[in-house]
């Protein structure tokens, strides 16, 4: 009797895969040089190597087939107007801030920084929007894991770059189909104030809104024998939603990192490798799709 096994896929969505433009959509044309060339979706922020990591990842869950017992897919899902991302901030000239900056509870209390429309009213705390920032920067800062970082629009709810890449979606539906049982899909970062790196619980958790506090449902839904983990980015969301885990398990044992089907945000490789280094630590497994695989089918 083979071991109960599961899936942990994270964010594993258009805006973030490297995809190459000839297999993304086609969204309508220009003129270049006298001729028509198409113009084509791109992701919003794409991953140096996601796209071959969710080949293999597709591989991986269509050749598990039903020795996979349950499959849980984590998906983005944001506003295009939220706390982590450049159209939520403006800096000293009113422009929008610049992808990949970085804001501080010190950088808007002098101004470098000033959250769009500051006076208007949270209506879940019911401040100004600009206190609710400052207490909520202050939250994450103390924390110290993140400083707030102002991410490229992605992800954005209902679009294409927030759809899963198209060789996971069909693996997803071909598992489906075998196992006649439908996969998970989880949806984080929709409430526009707090970043949600992490599937269980927002870096700033608030007991007024619960999309951001832990989801113990969702962690004791994937106790098994077996838990298989891959997606992106290992530097940010994989790392955080595993940390959290362990955390609420007290142990990584269990647990396989898919190592060859996730890949760092350029930049932060070595937060990729501190994860790896922390994964080992905490009992769990690192293996390529490949081996993973075999160890699925000895069961």
């Amino acid at each position: 009797m083979t071991q109960p096994a599961k899936l942990l896929l994270i964010d594993a969505q258009n805006d973030f895969c490297d995809t190459p433009e000839n297999l993304r959509p086609v969204v309508g044309e220009a003129v270049v040089d006298g001729r028509r060339v198409p113009l084509r979706e791109a992701p919003a922020l794409a991953v140096a190597g996601a796209h071959a990591d969710m080949l293999r990842m597709a591989a991986f869950i269509a050749n598990a087939g039903p020795r996979l017992d349950h499959i849980v897919a984590t998906l983005d899902a944001h506003p295009s107007v939220a706390i982590e991302r450049t159209t939520f901030w403006r800096g000293a000239d009113g422009r929008d801030v610049a992808p990949f900056t970085e804001i501080t509870a010190r950088s808007v209390l002098d101004g470098t920084h000033t959250p769009a429309g500051p006076d208007r009213i949270d209506p879940v705390s019911g401040q100004r929007l600009r206190d609710r920032v400052l207490e909520l920067l202050g939250r994450l800062e103390q924390a110290g894991r993140f400083r707030l970082m102002a991410w490229p629009v992605h992800c954005v709810t209902a679009t294409w770059g927030a759809a899963l890449h198209p060789a996971i979606a069909q693996a997803l539906n071909g598992w489906e189909r075998a196992s006649l049982t439908p996969v998970h899909k989880v949806h984080k970062g929709q409430y526009a104030l707090a970043e949600h790196y992490g599937v269980f619980e927002a870096e700033t958790p608030l007991a007024e809104v619960a999309s951001t506090c832990f989801n113990h449902a969702l962690a004791d839904e994937l106790r098994c024998a077996l838990l298989f983990v891959g997606g992106e980015a290992s530097s940010h969301c994989v790392a955080t939603s595993y940390d959290q885990l362990v955390a609420h398990r007290g142990t990584g044992a269990g647990i396989v990192l898919l190592s060859d089907c996730m890949s760092p945000v350029a930049g932060f490789e070595a937060a990729h490798a501190a994860f790896f280094d922390r994964a080992r630590a905490a009992g769990s497994l690192l293996m390529p799709a490949a081996q993973a695989l075999e160890l699925l089918r000895a069961g």
